[in-house]
């Protein structure tokens, strides 16, 4: 019906409550359709397959490519073809966007006035201006104005309206001291919200955890062995140190920390100290990753294997008793295995009856593979060396005292006085013969 103009001038319908009768009555209109789905179908019947400028992502988040900017205002390619997406630029958070940029954004609504839809910038604070603009879920920037009371918490304000964000929700870790956070500006998530009562309740934890979530995703996408990460060491165990890599914890077992046995990670490695690694072993399913700290050191193998070869003599320490031989440290890193049956040329029934930890030795390489990183070591092939040696060193001072025996009778002087013969003496031989 017409309206009267003086009627209309004294009602001054209220533009937002307008608004959303307009929004109501093209939902009504429009159904149960779904705009995104409705959108995905247009974009497949006017586009090529691989043409789309935007990307569905998990959790209904899709990723586009800005094509213009106009004052305040950021436009997007969304698909669907028939209408773009628009961002306002302070989502940006300070940082100006550029003409091909990607972004990933949710789809909020669609505005038929301007044939556009409304976007959401992924993890970006939305504008607040009353109450009736504030929804559960929606991200926004609240300062922190003081603590309460009881302490249990912090009191904020979001575009003036009083708001409250318990000390559970502040962050992912434990907050001891909520003083800290006073005149900061901090990015949260309404969690709960009753205007009737006047009641907002933010947590920036939440917040948190869904962006960690989608780093989470991101991560496990991106990473692949063989690749070097940069970590910190969040805890040590005596079988290995725990890295936080950002979106995921990863093990270095205490066998890839060095080259060198070592007996605890805290040899090596100090909680807090940043690190680099190498992704050895993934295990996507159990969400699992395994690291390495002495791929990135100088294999000490090379560098033995090149200046020695079997049969060379070295000395070493002995560092571990086994009751099948002794491990002797030959380098910082390398370690070779003296078996049982080559530490004596006798009978040994206790390996500690002829070796100890700390003693050093002079040992014989018998076997050495780099590859497996294994090296037979001999105590026995040098102490019969050593026996052969001295039994030869003995029979040639026999035999020389027995050659300057004999020279020495060659050549004793003659005795011109002594003759030879019986004279005239009778020998009687038994039987009375003569």
């Amino acid at each position: 019906m017409p309206l009267d103009r003086k009627d209309f001038a004294a009602s001054k319908p209220n533009k937002r409550q307008l608004d959303a009768d307009i929004e109501a009555e093209l939902a009504a209109a429009m159904g149960s359709m779904d705009v995104t789905a409705a959108l995905g179908n247009a974009e497949t019947q006017q586009k090529p397959v691989g043409t789309a400028a935007a990307v569905s992502l998990p959790g209904g988040r899709k990723r586009g490519t800005v094509v213009s900017i106009h004052g305040k205002d950021v436009f997007v390619d969304v698909p669907g073809g028939r209408s773009q997406g628009v961002l306002p630029i302070l989502q940006f958070e300070g940082k100006t966007p550029k003409v091909g940029d990607t972004v990933e954004f949710s789809i909020e609504r669609y505005d038929p006035a301007n044939g556009l839809l409304i976007l959401t910038m992924t993890g970006a604070a939305q504008q607040v201006s009353d109450w009736s603009s504030v929804a559960l879920h929606m991200i926004v920037e609240c300062k922190v104005t003081g603590v309460n009371k009881n302490r249990t918490g912090l009191l904020v304000e979001v575009s003036g309206i009083k708001g409250f964000m318990p000390i559970s929700q502040i962050d992912l870790g434990r907050v001891e001291d909520p003083d800290q956070f006073i005149n900061q500006t901090l990015k949260a998530e309404v969690i709960e919200l009753d205007r009737a009562e006047r009641n907002l309740i933010l947590s920036r934890k939440a917040l948190q955890e869904r962006e960690r979530e989608a780093q989470r995703e991101k991560f496990w996408a991106e990473i692949e062995v063989g690749q070097t990460r940069t970590g910190t060491v969040r805890n040590l165990q005596p079988f290995g140190a725990f890295v936080d890599l950002g979106a995921a914890d990863g093990l270095i077992p205490v066998s890839e920390m060095a080259w060198k046995r070592i007996n605890h990670p805290n040899e090596v490695l100090t909680i807090g100290q940043r690190v680099e690694v190498v992704v050895k072993r993934l295990d996507p399913d159990a969400r699992r990753i395994s690291l390495s700290l002495k791929q990135l050191l100088a294999n000490p193998w090379d560098a033995f294997a090149a200046n020695n070869r079997p049969g060379a003599r070295i000395k070493g320490t002995v560092t571990r008793i086994t009751e099948f031989g002794a491990f002797v440290e030959l380098a910082p890193g390398i370690e070779g295995l003296i078996h049982i049956s080559e530490l004596s040329t006798d009978r040994v029934r206790r390996v500690r009856d002829v070796v100890t930890e700390g003693q050093e030795v002079e040992v014989q390489i018998l076997n050495l593979d780099p590859e497996a990183k294994r090296i037979a070591l001999s105590l026995k092939t040098l102490q019969a060396g050593a026996e052969a040696a001295q039994e030869a060193a003995e029979d040639a001072e026999q035999e020389a005292d027995r050659a300057a025996a004999a020279e020495r009778l060659a050549n004793r002087p003659i005795n011109p006085n002594l003759r030879g013969g019986i004279g005239s003496a009778r020998i009687v031989l038994p039987g009375g013969g003569q």
